[in-house]
């Protein structure tokens, strides 16, 4: 009787789990909403002080998304202030809400990915993940790794959907 053989195991596939390059953390919003005159304006002398007397222990380690959450004119100087304030005291600080925390993060950890090591290789992006991957980690992995694999597909390494398949060259 011949031995059972995991060819799955054995495959030059590699497998891409985005849900590994989920930073772990606690992920806040700072609303500059109370900061503004009347909840509408930025008055610069109020807004300064008030960010300068701001208490960033509350952010302590956290990843912050800064954001104003009613409609108001809010100059750009006014967001970076607040960027500056916080990060003495926050792991990470964006402006924007949680989505735009997120992409920022998978962002700046694929950054960190060694392409190389999927050249000429059949790579999978697994599919189901437990934390919360934007759609844009998807697109990024791709505009990544389709330079350089062989072919790309979605799912899990026993079942998956083709994405990308490298041409066959020609012999001339």
């Amino acid at each position: 009787m011949s031995e059972i053989t995991n060819r799955v195991a054995s495959s030059p596939i590699v497998t891409i789990d985005l849900e590994s390059f989920y930073e772990k953390g606690d992920r806040v919003l700072f609303d500059l909403e109370p900061l503004l005159f009347q909840g509408m304006v930025v008055k610069e002398k109020e807004f300064r002080q008030q960010v300068k007397e701001l208490d960033t222990s509350v952010y302590k380690d956290k990843l912050v998304g800064v954001h104003c959450s009613v409609e108001a004119i809010i100059p750009t100087w006014a967001y970076m202030l607040l960027v500056v304030r916080l990060q003495e005291a926050a792991r990470e600080v964006v402006i924007g809400n949680l989505k735009d925390l997120e992409i920022h993060l998978m962002g700046k950890a694929l950054r960190k990915l060694d392409i190389e090591a999927f050249r000429d290789k059949p790579v999978v992006v697994k599919g189901c993940s437990k934390l919360p991957v934007p759609d844009y980690a998807y697109g990024e992995l791709v505009n990544m790794v389709l330079p350089v694999a062989r072919s790309l597909m979605f799912g899990e390494p026993c079942s998956t959907v083709p994405v990308y398949k490298r041409a066959k060259a020609t012999k001339g």
